[in-house]
């Protein structure tokens, strides 16, 4: 609908300056034809914007109008000639009709430098702005290619580095901790057959089926790296949430699971945060504080979920208590131990990967000591560790907003500054008597 508006508004001003302009002896047959001749030109643009440009040069020699339609057809001409071929025959088309309206011009004063302005103006110029603005999109089109090639090319020697890097690592944790868990597990089993007392026997029950649940999740792991798959979409969401409470407690973890508000539909990457923010937290919580009751709090709210881990903090004996987190995801763990680590000064890694974990789907994770009688306590109680995290319900926003072209500025001033000069020469023109 666009690309035919131009051409309308191209015959409607031609129309329209030819019945100003005419007489009371005009006859109706003379625009009719004007108007015809006017829309065979526009027609025919398309397949020959330079036999276009050369119909318009003939019906401004033949008529008394005709500059609209000859500044389009210069200007059309221009952006579709690009080639050399294109470019002479166009400058020939110029040059012939100029010569042959000098030749049968009046010899009267003026005329000549009245006929070249105009040619120049309505001929000439636009054929130059057409040329240099195609010029203009074909180079940016050509640089935004090449930006593209360079981006896919890129992009595929990080995938083959990633490959590389995901084969070591399967390879390291098959070699390695693969042999580990099988070891543990056959000897699991080994104890699951021998002649225990019920109480023990339930507990190495859970063991073993720990230890054969955490062997199938190594090698689903390392099939999927081999496999070149991402390993977050095997990932659990938030609607194991629950499962994964009932799992703890059922190991004799005291867990507790409140939830507020009415759940929502989380993203895919916001629920797998959720879910391992849940199980970070319980296991920090049974690793450095054995038997203390861990409470878990889901707050849904519109925009996010609002998710905590707390249990109490216990004092060791001989150990003061650890220093809060620090800004680059260390500080202290579960009890006050470093990090996530056996023992003074070892480095965590799973609270620094549940933030990163949390930033790529849009939210935050924070951890921090709540002391007794911190408004942040809700029952009061004793000294206790909080990790928490907010998850965005909605998907995070892409910023991938498309940046304007280069010499947009560029070229709007140009065709602002061509058409005050139309606006300023045509009038001129017309005062001056120019045919």
């Amino acid at each position: 609908m666009r690309r035919h508006l131009l051409p309308v508004v191209v015959l409607l001003a031609e129309t329209a300056l030819l019945l100003a302009g005419s007489g009371p002896g005009t006859s109706p047959w003379d625009v009719v034809g004007h108007v015809v001749l006017v829309a065979l030109v526009i027609a025919v643009r398309r397949r020959a914007p330079v036999g276009a440009l050369i119909g318009a040069l003939l019906l401004v020699a033949l008529s008394d109008g005709g500059y609209v339609l000859l500044l389009w057809a210069a200007y059309q001409a221009g952006r579709k000639a690009l080639d050399r071929t294109g470019a002479v025959m166009v400058a020939g088309a110029l040059t012939g009709a100029l010569a042959v309206h000098l030749v049968t011009a009046p010899a009267e004063p003026g005329t000549v430098p009245n006929l070249i302005s105009t040619y120049l103006v309505f001929a000439a110029l636009p054929v130059l702005v057409g040329r240099y603005l195609a010029q203009q999109e074909r180079l940016v089109s050509t640089l935004d290619r090449h930006n593209r090639q360079l981006r896919r090319e890129r992009e595929l020697l990080a995938e083959q580095e990633q490959l590389r890097e995901r084969l070591r690592i399967a390879r390291d944790m098959h070699d390695s901790l693969g042999h580990r868990l099988s070891l543990v597990s056959v000897q699991a089993a080994a104890l699951e057959v021998a002649e225990l007392p019920p109480v023990q026997r339930q507990a190495v029950r859970q063991l073993a089926g720990a230890a054969r649940g955490a062997l199938d999740e190594l090698y689903e792991l390392v099939g999927a790296l081999r496999g070149g798959q991402g390993t977050d979409q095997r990932s659990p969401g938030s609607e194991r949430i629950g499962p994964l409470v009932a799992e703890f407690r059922a190991a004799g973890t005291p867990v507790t699971l409140r939830q507020e508000g009415t759940p929502g539909p989380l993203p895919g990457a916001a629920g797998r945060a959720a879910y391992r923010v849940v199980e970070e937290g319980l296991t920090n919580a049974l690793k450095h504080a054995p038997g203390q009751p861990v409470t878990v709090r889901l707050r849904w709210e519109p925009d996010a979920l609002l998710l905590t881990v707390d249990n109490p903090l216990p004092e060791r004996a001989g150990t003061p208590p650890g220093p809060g987190p620090t800004r680059d995801g260390g500080g202290c763990g579960i009890g006050g131990a470093e990090g996530d680590g056996d023992g003074p000064g070892a480095v965590g890694h799973g609270l620094v990967g549940l933030r990163e974990r949390a930033e790529q789907a849009g939210g935050l994770v924070a951890y921090r000591i709540v002391e007794p009688g911190d408004p942040a306590q809700p029952d009061g109680g004793a000294r206790s560790w909080r990790l928490l995290a907010m998850l965005p319900v909605a998907e995070p926003d892409a910023a991938d907003a498309e940046l304007p072209a280069p010499g947009g500025i560029r070229t709007l001033a140009l065709g602002l500054a061509t058409a005050a000069l139309m606006f300023v020469a045509m009038p001129a023109s017309m005062l001056l008597g120019v045919r």
